[in-house]
């Protein structure tokens, strides 16, 4: 027989937090603003993708793979994104967008976001991107570069 969840601290705190958060090593928090919310008075759903980029820059600067100061010189270009929203973010909220890239082919990146609320640990959102390396002076797509395999496999602790 299976254990309850009903009264057991463990299984209740494994469902809030599903194990996926302590396998992101980086993080930041967003400042909910006024200008996020749409008429419902929650976060609109396009500022997610806004959230997931700036943790996503902030990601590649934090491994040395993006100074900040010329988008022709970061190399990656955005193909897919997708985002399950789980909750609504509403003002004033303290939240957190955990970032880590999960998979790396020939060209190409996958990252991952989990967004939770800082008080609680609730999710709030989950998210993927793919990007693609790309060359903006050249217009092509190139090989995801020697370093930043290096770096972001040992960021994240394994082999992508």
């Amino acid at each position: 027989m299976l254990p309850s969840a009903e009264g057991n601290l463990f299984f209740q705190w494994t469902s809030l937090y599903n194990g996926s958060m302590s396998d992101f090593k980086f993080h930041i928090p967003i400042q909910v603003r006024y200008g996020d919310l749409d008429a419902q008075w929650h976060v609109n759903n396009s500022r997610f993708l806004t959230y997931m980029e700036q943790a996503r820059l902030e990601y590649l600067q934090h491994l040395g793979l993006f100074d900040g100061k010329s988008f022709l010189d970061l190399g990656l270009i955005i193909a897919d994104v997708h985002v399950a929203y789980k909750a609504p973010i509403l003002l004033n909220q303290k939240i957190s967008v955990y970032t880590r890239a999960s998979r790396m082919g020939n060209k190409s990146i996958k990252f991952e976001y989990e967004m939770r609320n800082d008080e609680t640990g609730a999710l709030c959102a989950t998210g993927e991107v793919i990007g693609v390396c790309y060359n903006f002076h050249t217009h092509e797509t190139i090989a995801v570069p020697q370093e930043w395999r290096e770096k972001i496999n040992a960021f994240e602790g394994c082999a992508l």
